[in-house]
């Protein structure tokens, strides 16, 4: 908890003025029982010297007492905007250094937390902490300062008599601390639910679609309900147990006041100049010295709860990243060549008995197009988003140009890079928007990388054209335009290397063609393409073979069809038999 404090850091000023205001505010509150009593003994004349009614006294004192009463309440909304303000501030730059921190996550670190778990850390948690900050500025300094104050006035006015008082703050804090040991463990587990209700949620809308074709709307909303039951009945058992605390100090307090009035009245009052008015002003004290302490209880109920939600968080901000930035990095050439190297690269997934890759060693040559393929799991895709770090290698190293990736930034590296997915990634906003996406995508380039993407006929169709607003995800295109999108973006990039992540699967043939045939004749940075079908991939410079994470072929189309059985057998079941002839 203390640790997401430091985000306070900039509002440290408004955070001292706020509690500037705040034991100002305290102090006021603590006059009125006072004033009250004056009123009382001299104004009313019920005191031991006093014992005319004297209105000019009445009204002095109740002026004093209005004053007070209007300055506190200046305060208290000063106060509360400046409350929200740091609160809101906090919650911000606490969301911003998470989503910073996120952004830095390898694939590794992703899948540790998963996406439903840190949306929920970035929201739900975040607010959490955004109210208890909220409440704390308030009531850190204004509870203790009321609970002390009200318990040194109510002993001056009558040590003995205050012992009741005494007693109800005991009976109290042994309520609090019931309370506290049962709930605590549970606070843990709202948060666990609430990941688990956003996670099958998220996957039951994700996989709508699947859903309704497979008719499988009634056990998808049996999931969730069952999720959402057992959140509700947790939430509903910590619920019950908290607001048992609030009939108790109610109980409590109408006790301690009978207990005193009665008490007071028969034993103390006219003994040692104790008089009505004082008792009244201890009356007065006592409950606010009650009212300090539920203000207080309710800090540490909320407290566990929150730091909870703190710990979730700092999980994010200290989780140790395996892909870092060098120390010194290397400065990049002002022109890369786009040549790639592995040298025995082997990778292995966490906690997975054996390696994906195994001794990987090749060359791409700058400018060339190289293509992999393999069967399913042969560890194509993996190869593949070890270039740009997504993964860290085990074992060997990867080189561009001659320069091992892990001495770049992996800025600089990326910079290097025109990524298309298998998936094509759409965001929310406009066709352009999505095309020049990339830092430094120059707006003069968008229709040309729309035109070698075979993107251009498409957008042309819509009345928007290049201002049509793609909805979140790209719902609202096909797979095909999502897939020839992506590739635009990567175009508009003008990298040095392009990767296609299996990234013509969702393209009909014809358009497959075209947009090889025009990638091969516009761009000659250096190609990697992933692929499952033969035919995009036949005319490439050169084509790897992967089978269980090892090379088992090297070499043009014509060469592997004579010494790689592994593509023999993917080409005979792709090919008609006049192609393989």
């Amino acid at each position: 908890m203390l640790k997401t404090l430091r985000y306070l850091k900039p509002y440290r000023f408004g955070v001292a003025l706020v509690f500037t205001l705040v034991a100002l505010r305290a102090f006021l509150d603590l006059l009125l029982p006072n004033l009250l009593g004056k009123i009382v003994s001299e104004g009313l004349g019920l005191g031991e010297v006093v014992t005319d009614p004297n209105l000019e006294r009445i009204f002095y004192y109740a002026g004093l007492m209005l004053g007070a009463t209007i300055i506190s309440i200046i305060i208290t909304i000063y106060g509360g905007y400046l409350e929200s303000k740091i609160s809101a501030g906090f919650a911000k730059n606490l969301r911003r250094a998470v989503y910073e921190k996120i952004e830095s996550f390898s694939l590794r670190e992703m899948d540790h937390f998963t996406t439903s778990s840190l949306i929920t850390r970035t929201t739900n948690d975040i607010q959490q902490l955004q109210g208890i900050v909220h409440m704390l500025l308030r009531m850190i300094i204004l509870a203790p300062l009321l609970a002390i104050g009200a318990v040194t006035f109510s002993i001056m006015q009558q040590p003995t008599l205050s012992l009741v008082l005494v007693a109800s703050i005991t009976a109290l804090i042994t309520m609090l601390v019931i309370v506290f040991s049962i709930v605590m463990p549970k606070f843990h587990l709202v948060q666990l639910l609430v990941d688990k209700l956003n996670l099958v949620t998220r996957e039951n809308l994700s996989g709508l679609r699947v859903v309704r074709a497979y008719n499988t709307q009634d056990f998808q909303a049996k999931r969730i309900d069952d999720a959402a039951m057992e959140s509700m009945k947790l939430n509903i058992f910590v619920n019950r147990v908290s607001s048992i605390m609030w009939p108790f100090m109610g109980l409590i307090m109408g006790l301690t006041s009978l207990i005193i009035v009665y008490i007071g009245a028969r034993y103390f009052v006219g003994i040692n100049g104790f008089s009505p008015a004082s008792l009244m002003a201890l009356m007065q004290y006592a409950m606010r010295a009650i009212m300090a302490f539920m203000f207080m209880s309710f800090i540490f109920v909320s407290i566990p709860r929150a730091s909870i939600s703190a710990r979730r968080i700092m999980e994010v901000l200290e989780m140790d990243n395996q892909i870092k930035d060098p120390v010194e990095p290397l400065a990049l050439p002002e022109k890369m060549k786009g040549e790639i190297a592995f040298h025995d690269v082997s990778f292995q997934y966490p906690d997975a008995q054996e390696p994906v890759l195994s001794k990987i060693s090749f060359k791409v040559k700058p400018g060339s197009t190289t293509a992999f393929i393999g069967s399913t799991g042969s560890g194509k895709s993996t190869l593949i988003n070890l270039i740009p770090r997504f993964y860290e290698c085990t074992e060997g190293k990867i080189t561009i140009d001659g320069i091992d990736i892990k001495d770049m930034t992996q800025s600089d590296l990326h910079s290097l890079i025109g990524y298309v997915p298998q998936k094509g990634i759409l965001f929310g906003g406009t066709i352009k928007d999505n095309i020049l996406f990339a830092e430094h995508a120059s707006e003069d380039d968008l229709e040309e990388a729309a035109r070698i993407a075979q993107a251009d006929d498409f957008i042309k169709e819509m009345e928007d054209g290049y201002d049509h607003n793609i909805a979140q995800g790209g719902t609202n295109v096909s797979g095909g335009q999502r897939q020839r999108l992506s590739i635009a973006r990567a175009i508009a990039k003008k990298p040095p290397i392009y990767i296609f992540d299996d990234s013509f699967s969702a393209l009909d043939y014809k358009t497959d063609q075209k947009l090889r045939k025009m990638l091969n004749e516009s761009i000659t940075a250096t190609k990697l393409i992933v692929a499952q079908r033969i035919n995009t991939i036949r005319h490439a410079d050169q084509i790897i073979v992967l089978d269980q994470g090892e090379i088992v072929g090297m070499g043009t189309h014509e060469e592997l069809m004579k010494t790689s059985q592994v593509y023999q057998e993917i080409a005979s079941s792709q090919l008609s038999k006049e192609e393989l002839a």
